[in-house]
């Protein structure tokens, strides 16, 4: 976890949909415990509880009693859906905002964007 604005518990869950959307969870699978998280990321279980807890609330995750937490259908579609939505303002205009204090013009921003998005391979 390493974004300090952000609360504990938002963090945690933040990492689980994370883990969704690398295909490192899969819809259908368990998540990690309270418990799990509280140890590894040494936080209290409360406030890992509740990293869980929003993502339950937002239908991304659903209690099995006595099983633990899993990954509910269609849970990728939503968080896709969910960080699209403020990702034109979230990311791009402050890097909008940005170039323009720093008199990036449009075509030096595109490629910008170009070579930054093909070391990251997306273009392969």
């Amino acid at each position: 976890m390493n974004n300090e604005q952000e609360p504990l518990y938002r963090q945690i869950a933040t990492l689980i949909e994370d883990m969704l959307v690398d295909g490192t969870l899969l819809e259908g699978d368990r998540a990690p415990s309270t418990n799990e998280l509280a140890a590894f990321h040494a936080v209290n279980p409360a406030t890992a509880r509740r990293g869980l807890g929003l993502l339950v609330d937002g239908g991304v995750l659903h209690r099995r009693r006595g099983v633990g937490m899993f990954v509910s259908p269609g849970a990728l579609e939503l968080v896709r859906h969910r960080r699209r939505g403020v990702f034109a303002s979230g990311l791009v205009a402050p890097l909008i905002d940005e170039a323009l204090r720093l008199n990036v013009g449009r075509a030096e921003l595109h490629d910008l964007v170009d070579r930054v998005a093909e070391s990251r391979g997306m273009y392969r």
